[in-house]
């Protein structure tokens, strides 16, 4: 039907081939009388077919020696050939419905269409849709068997390729975009509308609004690029809305890739480089994180992956491109994306007794590449609980509460973050970069002067590489306002924000009371020194007299029970008749 018909599909590129040459004219010559003729070559990948009789025959057909049959051969020198790529079109991820396979078709694009665009660009083609039988159905021998691809004859970049093209917005769109940026409330509401069916959460939802906006790109004069978009972890218990959070940004990012950590590899995130099963040719086939270039990556169960593939991202989560060595095919292919990683503590569960490296299992490398790092706990509190429970029933009976209804529409929220980045890229002002740097010696000072009195190196890490995701942060706090500078409010809420998340995991592990974990440290070494000079070898006491005495001396329940474990591990103390009496034996 559509055969032969000029069609215009959109979509993302997610495979070019190396520049090939096509004939476009061919000279033949004829063997024995080397009579020379030039035949055109009709476009695409129809093959030629040479004439079988020469033409240099006499009219009268009276020729002592008529040259023989199938007598032309091709004169290589003498032909004329232009550029050829063979590109792959697969359907946007985000038009793709859940469930189903993205389909993909061939292109063929030759002179200036050639050379245009690279794996993980989104454009729009205008082409001629056509047919070619396959060398592998011509094998088989199924002779009515055709393969249909796309002859180009026009190619749209589409705008959110790292600016080539500006998005375009009508005026009256952009008069109600700056109409909204002047809302004193803007940054509640946009907060507010993030995932409005999850209850509270407010700050996940102010750092998520930070990471859809991002800070400003910068190119140094040596040519050095600093990124402007920002990374956040979730790391919680189960049950606390964190895939909830990741398949929302998904939908409101104007480009975003969804991906599971535990069926994600190496190759499937960054590229693979694939042999073309006709021309025997490799070509590469950009990831997720080369589809999502512009956009954000949602990756969850990020604790789940294989270490050898969490590696892989390393390069584009700081430096923003992927560097390919495989098969010959040397490249570096763009990846400024964010990334939105949502992971379970070692345990299933965060445990408050034991420290943030012993309930985090991430490599120190991969933590200081993530701006913000929220842990996210299910606390048991009578009061939330049951706000939490209305909450949740009043979304499961369709009452549509004013909660479970954001202020802003999701389509209003995808235009105006697309408006926003295109149109904004603020800067820090001197008070508030002043302010910054003495927030930032301080922030240092409180780290080294806890890992000083704990004497314990923080599993998360406060590097440089956080106070440049400060200085993120106060950028896209400004640039959601469309202001053209950070200014000092803006810097105090990115501090906070940030005191909130990666400084507040720097020193979790406290105890129910609120009491700091270094407290909580020294209480348990003095409850170990007291039992094991008051408990001689050989003697057996109950648990229940062991946890009253050192109650009545003022002790915590926790640590008490913290002291006996840890003597239990060192084999100090034996558990008997199940738990009940601890046996003192000699070490």
């Amino acid at each position: 039907m559509y055969i032969g018909k000029l069609v215009r599909i959109p979509g993302i590129v997610i495979g070019a081939s190396t520049l090939s040459s096509r004939a476009t004219y061919v000279n033949i010559m004829c063997r024995s009388c080397r009579h020379t003729k030039v035949i055109p070559v009709n476009g695409g990948f129809s093959a030629i077919t040479l004439p079988r009789t020469c033409d240099s025959q006499p009219l009268d057909g009276q020729m002592k020696n008529p040259c023989p049959i199938d007598p032309y051969v091709i004169v290589h020198d003498k032909c004329e050939f232009v550029d050829s790529q063979v590109l792959k079109l697969q359907e946007a991820p985000d038009m793709v419905p859940v469930g189903d396979l993205p389909r993909h078709t061939i292109l063929n694009a030759d002179r200036w269409l050639t050379n245009r665009v690279v794996p993980g660009m989104r454009a729009v083609v205008m082409g001629i849709y056509s047919i070619f039988q396959n060398k592998a159905a011509k094998s088989t021998g199924a002779a009515a068997v055709r393969t249909p691809y796309i002859r180009v004859v026009g190619l749209h970049v589409d705008q959110h390729n790292g600016g080539r093209g500006r998005p375009v917005f009508t005026d009256a769109e952009e008069e109600e975009f700056i109409r909204m940026s002047r809302q004193p409330d803007l940054y509640e509401s946009f907060a507010g509308s993030i995932a409005p069916s999850i209850f509270g959460n407010k700050d996940i939802k102010k750092a998520i609004a930070c990471l859809l906006f991002g800070g400003s790109k910068k190119v140094l004069p040596d040519g050095i690029r600093l990124r402007g978009d920002i990374s956040v972890l979730l790391l919680g218990d189960p049950g606390t809305a964190k895939s909830q959070l990741l398949k929302f940004v998904e939908k409101v990012a104007p480009i975003a890739v969804y991906t599971s950590g535990k069926g994600s590899s190496a190759a499937g995130l960054t590229a693979s480089v694939i042999r073309d099963p006709s021309t025997r040719d490799f070509y590469l086939e950009g990831g997720a994180m080369v589809l999502a270039d512009g956009g954000v990556v949602c990756i969850d169960e990020f604790d789940k992956m294989r270490d050898e593939d969490r590696v892989a991202i390393h390069e584009a989560m700081e430096q923003q491109t992927i560097s390919i060595a495989k098969a010959g095919i040397t490249t570096i292919l763009n990846s400024r994306t964010s990334v939105l990683a949502a992971a379970n503590p070692v345990f299933g569960r965060y445990d408050d007794m034991k420290s943030p490296g012993e309930n985090i299992d991430f490599q120190t490398t991969i933590l200081s590449r993530f701006d913000m790092i929220f842990i996210v706990k299910d606390e048991h509190n009578e009061a939330r609980d049951v706000s939490i429970a209305r909450h949740v029933l009043n979304v499961h009976m369709n009452r549509q509460v004013h909660d479970a209804i954001g202020e802003i529409d999701l389509e209003k929220m995808k235009a105006y973050i697309n408006y926003c980045k295109a149109k904004c890229a603020p800067r820090l002002t001197a008070d508030a970069a002043e302010k910054l740097s003495s927030h930032f010696v301080s922030i240092r000072k409180e780290v080294k002067e806890a890992e000083r009195d704990t004497q314990v190196r923080s599993s998360i890490p406060i590097t440089i590489r956080q106070l440049e995701a400060i200085i993120r942060i106060s950028e896209s706090l400004a640039k959601m306002t469309l202001s053209p500078v950070a200014t000092e409010k803006h810097v105090e809420e990115a501090i906070r924000l940030f005191k909130y998340s990666t400084m507040d995991a720097v020193q979790s592990g406290g105890g129910a009371d609120g009491m700091t974990r270094s407290e909580i440290m020294a209480e348990v070494q003095a409850i170990e020194l007291e039992i094991q000079r008051r408990l001689p070898i050989g003697s057996q006491v109950a648990v229940v007299k062991i946890k009253n005495d050192f109650i009545q001396q003022g002790y915590t329940d926790a640590a008490i029970l913290r002291a006996l474990t840890i003597l239990g591990r060192r084999e100090v103390l034996q558990f008997r008749s199940q738990g009940k009496v601890v046996f003192r034996q000699a070490v």
